[in-house]
């Protein structure tokens, strides 16, 4: 009978520093300076940043919630158009 040991992932300082840094809920919504229950609110309306779950605790890439102002950012400058001099 052959009994494998299950192997486990080696995690090297070089993968660490690849890995991207991360937001909780709590962390995004101080930064933006809004409750959780904002971003909650948004995420349901299909209007807030993607995230992921780890556990039952929210995580958001940094990448994600920068890209997510900068169409936020585009959109509202779309609604109101900086006026010409």
């Amino acid at each position: 009978m052959d009994t494998k040991t299950p192997r486990q992932a080696t995690v090297t300082a070089d993968h660490h520093d690849s890995l991207e840094p991360v937001l909780s809920l709590s962390e995004l919504a101080a930064r933006l300076c809004v409750s959780a229950q904002t971003i909650y609110d948004l995420r349901s309306q299909g209007r807030g940043p993607r995230g992921f779950r780890v556990g039952r605790q929210l995580r958001f890439r940094v990448s994600e919630i920068d890209a997510w102002l900068a169409r936020m950012e585009e959109a509202d400058a779309e609604r109101h158009p900086a006026l010409g001099c």
